[in-house]
């Protein structure tokens, strides 16, 4: 339950405010032994906490989506496996999975959640091989309340394909370019544009790509204003910073 939802029903009287302080001094975090889930951030953050699958213990992972999932209706896993997919679903058989993006998630009423979907934010690639990245950062967005348009394989080698979509970015609240090799995209985009560039190398290329580092150094050192670089591969880390840009040009 929400801070929100809390007050208004104390002010509905559905609840005591004697029941209401017992609710506020409970332990803002769930103590599992292996992991301490941040209940709480969702208070502080605007963001429930979200599960980073990769490398966790089988019964660690299914323990803690399934305790995220029952206090908060929904939960949100990154870097999942089709491995971890089928053992997550054999206790909470509602959790979709997405290959390509490797996002394991249970949404609350998905349907009119997209409905609700505010703004909008400009998904980017400079190539096909980086729509694994970029599909990380636009279902994070989304699953956070943005509206993502997708505009993939626009990279520099066809200048044409980006021009042919300028009025879709140049009206995004933010832009997420997503690119390998020598990571121009985010340059270009940052020219053409008058909101934030959050750019993201992606580890796409050949050997002197070095996983994605020349991509880094590329964005780093870029001479257009407004872009912000997050990680090689972060996807996620894009598509929450875009939420909060989204979120903040959305209120009236």
């Amino acid at each position: 339950m929400e801070i929100r939802e809390l007050l208004e029903k104390v002010q509905c009287g559905e609840i005591s405010t004697e029941e209401a302080e017992k609710y506020l001094k409970k332990q803002p975090f769930e103590e599992l032994g292996f992991a301490k889930l941040d209940l709480h951030r969702e208070v502080r953050t605007g963001f429930q906490e979200v599960v980073y699958c990769a490398d966790k213990q089988d019964a660690y992972l299914v323990s803690i989506f399934q305790k995220l999932y029952e206090k908060n209706g929904e939960v949100l896993g990154t870097r999942a496996s089709v491995e971890q997919y089928a053992l997550v679903s054999k206790s909470l058989p509602q959790v979709q999975y997405d290959a390509v993006s490797k996002i394991l998630k249970i949404e609350e009423k998905p349907e009119e959640k997209a409905l609700k979907q505010i703004g909008k934010i400009a998904v980017c690639t400079a190539g096909t091989a980086d729509i694994p990245v970029a599909e990380e950062a636009a279902q994070t967005a989304e699953y956070f309340g943005a509206s993502v348009s997708r505009i993939y394989d626009v990279g520099v080698s066809g200048l044409h394909r980006l021009l042919a979509s300028a009025q879709v970015i140049q009206q995004a609240n933010c832009v997420v370019a997503v690119a390998g090799m020598e990571g121009a995209l985010a340059s270009v985009i940052g020219g053409l544009v008058s909101n934030p560039v959050i750019a993201v190398p992606t580890s796409v290329g050949y050997g002197a790509n070095l996983h994605g580092l020349s991509a880094l150094l590329t964005m780093i050192n870029s001479c257009a204003n407004g872009i912000a670089v997050v990680n090689i591969d972060n996807g996620y880390g894009a598509g929450y910073i875009a939420t909060q840009i989204n979120r903040l040009a959305s209120i009236k």
